[in-house]
């Protein structure tokens, strides 16, 4: 299941550096977290790190993406995969 911030969220910066999707990012009033690129961290960490740094604790599941860590795993997949493919190109083209 993907992640959420809520509006408990005091815009301190400490989730969005953490996060290695690249997930988080800065909303019109708070961080809010693309469901799309959130694998709570499965693949590179054995916990979410945006959890484990916010000291508020904003950060539940977002209930309206349920995932099991099985998808998630397809999911990390496929987001490092994409940005290998990706550096591959830009190396190439600087060559």
């Amino acid at each position: 299941m993907a992640l959420k911030i809520t509006d408990q969220c005091i815009n301190c910066d400490v989730c969005e550096p953490e996060c290695p999707n690249e997930a988080i990012y800065q909303g019109i009033e708070i961080y809010e977290i693309n469901p799309s690129k959130c694998t709570e961290c499965v693949g590179h960490f054995d916990t979410p790190q945006c959890k484990e740094v916010c000291p508020v604790d904003c950060i539940p599941l977002d209930l309206d993406h349920p995932e099991t860590q099985e998808e998630l795993h397809i999911k990390f997949v496929q987001l490092t995969t994409a940005k290998a493919a990706l550096v591959t190109v830009v190396i190439k083209a600087a060559v």
